[in-house]
């Protein structure tokens, strides 16, 4: 497996990845999520939103070139507050492993490039959400050094 980077003129590779991701929050909290978005709509959103600044996408690749998870982060440049100092990190937006590659280290070989991209940029935050749902996620967040800081809670009528 090596890890690569997805250029936006790449992102259809992402969806296939990105439509079970996204089946599994549907699945959890459908009134959160529009079920059963089109492939076309998917590969002009990720391509659009690729192409923005300080946002960055690797893949895992199989040796025969089959892409096997994905992660999606971006730069964040947060002013100073009276109530905390300024700050640059690295929000991971997405991660995705396609299902008979989970649990073999795909997640943590991402994550572990992704940390030594943000070192590199003399960055050493890295923040992320998950869905309560999701303990894979937590799982390899924990396993990766993130802890939980904040909780977010919502209410929908």
């Amino acid at each position: 497996m090596k890890i690569i980077e997805i250029p936006p003129s790449d992102a259809s590779r992402l969806v296939p990845l990105l439509k079970d991701l996204h089946a599994l929050h549907v699945a959890h909290q459908p009134a959160r999520h529009t079920s059963n978005p089109e492939h076309y709509e998917l590969e002009a959103w990720l391509t659009e939103w690729l192409a923005s600044e300080g946002l960055y996408a690797l893949g895992a690749e199989s040796p025969q070139g089959a892409l096997l998870g994905y992660l999606i982060y971006q730069i964040e440049h947060r002013e100073a507050l009276p109530v905390r100092a300024a700050e640059t990190r690295a929000m991971l937006h997405h991660i995705a492993v396609q299902e008979p590659w989970q649990r073999m280290g795909v997640g943590k070989a991402l994550m572990v490039r992704m940390k030594a991209n943000v070192r590199a940029m003399d960055i050493s935050i890295i923040t992320t959400s998950y869905a309560p749902f999701n303990d894979a996620s937590a799982a390899l967040m924990t396993g990766m050094g993130l802890q939980p800081v904040l909780t977010v809670a919502e209410w929908r009528a």
